[in-house]
């Protein structure tokens, strides 16, 4: 019997496998990949497989493309799928807040819906893990729980209705899934890596921009939560949360229960680039016009959709996860407890690290 894993190898994919391999060794995985990102991808499992001796023979790849239906499978690949398919992890979608409608849409709503179409024809599946986000909250204020999904918000940016269009697929489909929200991934807790600087990124880039001392923007108040969790702990979380037995259907929010003010977050962050600035209160709306221009965008390389993550009064509940992860002894990360491995990561990688979501 087999597992699918979509977004293979991508920034928390190529983690997660890893981890699924050893909590779960029983199971082999079929990795979807888009033919284009195939070398990348076998070169992913031959180092896996080169750590994890454990692994070998129990890991392949199928060229397809979620945007397509059928998943475009070779004919042989999608019935030994059906055949075979016990459960499901799918994480392929756009992460990328300036995202276009249609790109959003057909990739994350229209690729999950054609997951789920193929789904529903394994008369093995047991469940689909599906990854969506936090964010799926978009202008909802106050507290957000992990029961919430359509409360009437509005959204921020195509990427946020687009996940949330896609979530809606998932509950509507009668797929039995269970769906895990993560906030804003940052790089690794224990040391910094990640695969790609976006994000509060962004705002580092920045700062390295003005001159120290000097000013450096504050949107509203800079009292409201910024919520960023490591990469490591969605990984975890996920993982054993995933391979728990007896898993509902339920949604986690991955997200950190104790969030920082966003100006807290910025004068960690300037603290760890060794600047000091004053902070000017600037209203979003003027922020936004200014760091819509193409020219302040390249510069301080801060698109404008980010800014409305620096003002927004919202909170996500963590009862159900926090329940499920202390039970395992799980618990996410302070940020200033690994601040400091973001930003020195940052300083001797930002040349080589894309900034481009991987589509």
């Amino acid at each position: 019997m087999s597992v699918l894993l979509t977004g293979f190898p991508g920034f928390i994919g190529a983690r997660l496998l890893p981890r699924l391999l050893e909590l779960s060794p029983e199971e082999a995985f079929v990795c979807l990949v888009q033919e284009r990102f195939l070398d990348v991808a076998r070169r992913e499992l031959d180092a896996i497989e080169a750590r994890l001796p454990a692994a070998r023979g129990r890991l392949a790849t199928a060229v397809g493309d979620i945007t397509q239906s059928g998943l475009m499978l070779s004919a042989d690949d999608a019935v030994r799928l059906r055949r075979e398919l016990t459960a499901a992890y799918h994480l392929a979608a756009v992460y990328d807040l300036a995202v276009s409608r249609e790109l959003g849409t057909r990739v994350n709503v229209e690729g999950t819906r054609n997951v789920l179409a193929f789904l529903a024809e394994a008369t093995h599946l047991e469940r689909l893990h599906y990854v969506s986000t936090a964010y799926v909250a978009g202008s909802a204020t106050g507290v957000f729980r992990e029961s919430d999904l359509d409360v009437g918000q509005g959204f921020k940016n195509h990427y946020e209705e687009t996940k949330f269009l896609a979530e809606v697929e998932v509950v509507r489909s009668g797929v039995p899934a269970a769906v895990y929200r993560p906030s804003v991934v940052v790089g690794d807790s224990r040391t910094g890596e990640t695969g790609k600087f976006d994000g509060p990124y962004f705002t580092l880039t920045a700062m390295e921009k003005v001159p120290s001392p000097g000013v450096f923007v504050r949107i509203g108040s800079g009292k409201n939560p910024v919520n960023l969790v490591p990469v490591d702990f969605v990984v975890e979380a996920l993982a054993r949360l995933s391979t728990q037995r007896g898993t509902g259907r339920n949604t986690y929010h991955l997200t950190d229960p104790h969030p920082l003010a966003v100006i807290e977050v910025e004068r960690m962050f300037a603290r760890a680039l060794g600047k000091s600035f004053a902070y000017v209160p600037v209203p979003k709306g003027l922020a936004k016009a200014v760091f819509g221009l193409g020219p302040v965008e390249r510069h301080f390389g801060m698109p404008a959709q980010s800014l409305d993550y620096f003002d927004h009064p919202l909170r996500f509940d963590t009862t159900e996860a926090g329940r499920a992860l202390a039970a395992l002894g799980l618990e996410c990360p302070r940020l200033p407890d690994y601040a400091d491995r973001l930003v020195s990561f940052y300083l001797q990688k930002r040349g080589a690290v894309r900034r481009e979501a991987m589509v």
